[in-house]
């Protein structure tokens, strides 16, 4: 990740927090930030910039794209301050300006935006099948460096909007109503694009599994 903090927020003013950001909200942060206090935007930059990162870097799998992907997400927050209004979390709007970016990036790269109808409510439990299975694998089967290989492989073959609510979840700490709200889907629609997405996640890691028992 090339982009640091110095590099996007702008210059300084007088105007710095003095108490620990640590016991600071993301949204006084921001506010903060809004009203011209650069220390607040370094602390936010360093609470999101890695899930954002393999939020952008997991859907284009390029890391010179990535890059100018993740720095065009800053950029927009820096542009958008002045009208900033803590109405929502502020995860859910920075990450809906990630959504909007990667959105625009699929229409650049003519990705096409497959949806899906199937509403079963299954999504959780299939998450942590596939999170388990990347933790707690035995030692004689695939090892832990194949299994994430396969899944980063796997995640880059789903479908557009399945992949995008899939790394949502797993990257953004956003409920499945902030999901919903943040793409502009119902949340049956939401749940079923997970349950789609963790379906063929958990079906790719499966081959992984009896491959490794296969050669031993």
């Amino acid at each position: 990740m090339r982009v640091v903090a110095t590099s996007l927020r702008g210059p300084h003013t007088a105007h710095a927090m003095h108490v620990c950001t640590d016991d600071v909200t993301d949204e006084a942060l921001m506010t903060a930030y809004a009203r011209g206090d650069a220390r607040a935007f370094d602390a936010l930059y360093a609470r999101h910039r890695s899930g954002v990162y393999r939020y952008v870097l997991r859907h284009c799998r390029n890391a010179a794209s990535a890059d100018e992907l993740f720095q065009d997400v800053w950029m927009n927050l820096i542009r958008a301050r002045a009208t900033y209004v803590p109405a929502a979390r502020f995860a859910t709007w920075l990450y809906t300006l990630a959504h909007h970016r990667i959105v625009d990036h699929w229409r650049a790269t003519g990705q096409v935006l497959v949806t899906s109808t199937d509403t079963d409510d299954d999504a959780t439990g299939a998450m942590n099948d596939i999170t388990a299975a990347r933790t707690d694998e035995p030692e004689q089967r695939a090892s832990n460096r194949q299994l994430a290989e396969r899944l980063d492989a796997a995640i880059a073959e789903l479908p557009p909007r399945q992949r995008d609510a899939f790394l949502l979840q797993q990257l953004s700490g956003l409920s499945l109503d902030e999901i919903a709200a943040l793409t502009g889907a119902g949340v049956e629609t939401i749940k079923s694009r997970l349950r789609y997405a963790t379906g063929k996640l958990r079906a790719a890691l499966l081959e992984v599994r009896a491959d490794a028992t296969d050669g031993r």
